[in-house]
């Protein structure tokens, strides 16, 4: 399965929650693991709270770990090493259990997809395994 994106802007966190469980409902199944993960390498997959002062200090976070334009040497090739080292920090993939038909998440828990370096086209890969 597969989610499609369209990004906005260059650094920015979009709540996917509702379209990974929609996939997970179509799936049919009942209890197992739902693998929700990214094949770009300068975006993430995070779980967190959908509070926008916290998204905010999420992406404010990152962009004081790797600011833009500190001289990384992947910037000779297309100026965005940032991108690429903040995606290494948020990860590529998340797992998580799916109980009685829904993903297990807690009551403040979203799914984000963690765009670093938009807008663009993307892609958020879905596996859904069964228990056995």
């Amino acid at each position: 399965m597969k989610l499609n994106i369209e990004t906005s802007r260059r650094i920015e966190l979009i709540d996917i929650t509702s379209e990974v469980q929609e996939e997970v409902r179509i799936s049919g199944i009942q209890e197992g693991i739902c693998l929700v993960s990214t094949r770009h390498t300068t975006a993430g997959i995070i779980i967190n709270e959908n509070e926008s002062g916290l998204r905010e200090d999420i992406l404010n976070l990152l962009n004081r770990l790797v600011p833009p334009g500190a001289g990384y040497g992947h910037d000779r090739i297309d100026n965005n090493a940032d991108a690429h080292l903040k995606a290494v920090l948020l990860g590529a993939s998340e797992a998580l259990p799916i109980v009685q038909g829904k993903l297990e998440l807690g009551t403040w828990q979203s799914i984000f997809f963690a765009e670093m370096d938009g807008p663009r086209h993307r892609a958020v890969d879905l596996t859904v395994l069964k228990r056995e």
